[in-house]
């Protein structure tokens, strides 16, 4: 594993309790991060954050709700301010065409991918200003950028996910604060649960390498994302797809 430095930087990784969010976790420590893991299950997360160790601590937050973000985003600047956010908490949603998908669900999956993504980076921001500082991390998908069949609410909510990152890199473009994003194929974990047996089969028979993507790879590209070293890049869209992606 490469070296990627960001020691003495403080984050903030919502749905950092498990897959993607916990791999994330665990390799910004690897760098010397301060890390806070933001999950609405709050019993997962503090067992995440003693099973990673030192340097992480875990605060039960439901990135739907704007009362507890607000709470959550000021307990944690109240030592120093949050220099690295990255937005992980996210849902798959049921499979069905889009003009029998049920309106309950798909509000659900706007207001966990979209809305928790926006007013997270809506209560961190303002602190990242005033420290002339921050790097933002969203986690999108390639299905984003293509759009899965049966997966319109998820597709549709990433592709927010991608436009809502352009609109802050540019709205943040002259502090020295990055934001993108990152468009992963699909990787194994609890998510698959929330999908049909079908669709996982087509999104394996999309990617050319032939395998899903591993949390540690995703993991890999936010952390160098979310360095220092990442001092121009921002608004940008990183493709984890495998070859799948074709722009």
């Amino acid at each position: 594993m490469n070296q990627i430095d960001v020691k003495g930087r403080k984050a903030v990784v919502t749905g950092g309790a498990q897959g993607i969010g916990r791999a994330v976790v665990e390799r910004l420590v690897a760098g010397g991060a301060q890390v806070e893991i933001w999950d609405r299950d709050g019993a997962l997360a503090e067992e995440t954050a003693q099973a990673v160790g030192a340097g992480v601590s875990a605060r039960a937050v439901d990135v739907t709700e704007h009362a507890s973000v607000e709470a959550a985003a000021q307990a944690a600047g109240a030592d120093g301010p949050v220099a690295i956010l990255v937005t992980s908490a996210g849902i798959a949603g049921a499979n069905a065409p889009s003009w029998e998908y049920p309106i309950d669900e798909w509000n659900r999956v706007m207001r966990i991918n979209v809305d928790g993504t926006w007013l997270c980076c809506r209560a961190l921001i303002p602190g990242m200003i005033e420290a002339g500082y921050g790097r933002i991390v969203t986690i999108a998908s390639v299905a984003g950028k293509e759009g899965n069949p049966n997966a319109s609410a998820y597709s549709a909510s990433k592709a927010a996910v991608i436009a809502l990152t352009k609109s802050m890199g540019k709205e943040l473009a002259g502090h020295d604060i990055a934001v993108n994003t990152v468009t992963p194929a699909a990787a194994r974990t609890r998510i698959f649960d929330q999908m049909s047996e079908e669709h996982i089969n087509f999104m394996l028979s999309k990617i050319p390498r032939g395998r899903f993507v591993q949390t540690e790879e995703v993991a890999a590209m936010v952390a160098w994302l979310a360095s220092q070293d990442n001092s121009f890049t921002t608004g940008g869209v990183f493709d984890l797809s495998g070859g799948r992606a074709t722009y």
